[in-house]
């Protein structure tokens, strides 16, 4: 249904959106959408490193001999 729209049907979409809108509210809803991008990334991130710690805590475990392994 949508693959043939191409840049003119696009242009006219953003054109009726903008007149119905205004220009500050699509403005404004610009701006939330930048503001939930850049918090799913530090989310993303932070669930990244958060498994880096715990991969790194795992591969730091005690690796001091043991009673038998000392003979």
């Amino acid at each position: 249904m949508f693959n043939n729209i191409g840049l003119p049907g696009l242009l006219l979409i953003a054109v009726v959106v903008l007149v119905l809108f205004g220009k500050g509210k699509v403005s404004s809803l610009m701006g939330e959408v930048g503001k939930g991008i850049t918090a799913f990334k530090k989310g993303v991130n932070d669930g990244t490193k958060e498994l880096d710690d715990a991969a790194k805590a795992e591969a730091a475990k005690d690796v001091t001999p043991t009673e038998k392994e000392k003979v």
